[in-house]
């Protein structure tokens, strides 16, 4: 693991009482740990929000036959779903 970074800072109430909760309920053992919990959390909703921006861009920008290709293939997986029966 890298080595961690010291943060000395102020935040507010609501902030401090937040991540005394996180600890409370057990996602986080210290402040330090329910500080990087929120940091995870904010670093993947940053990237979940580009992927959906460049899943918009990709089908705003394609072509009718890559849709429709798209759509094939879909359709292809979904059918051969319903032959696995994941019990054999």
């Amino acid at each position: 693991m890298a080595r961690r970074k010291k943060v000395s800072t102020t935040i507010s109430p609501e902030s401090y009482a937040f991540l005394r909760a996180l600890i409370r309920s057990r996602k986080a053992e210290n402040l330090a740990q329910a500080l990087d919990y929120v940091l995870d959390e904010m670093r993947r909703a940053e990237n979940r929000a580009r992927l959906e921006a460049a899943t918009a861009a990709y089908y705003d920008n394609a072509s009718q036959e890559a849709i429709d290709e798209e759509n094939q293939i879909a359709a292809d997986f979904s059918s051969l779903g319903a032959e696995v029966d994941p019990d054999e």
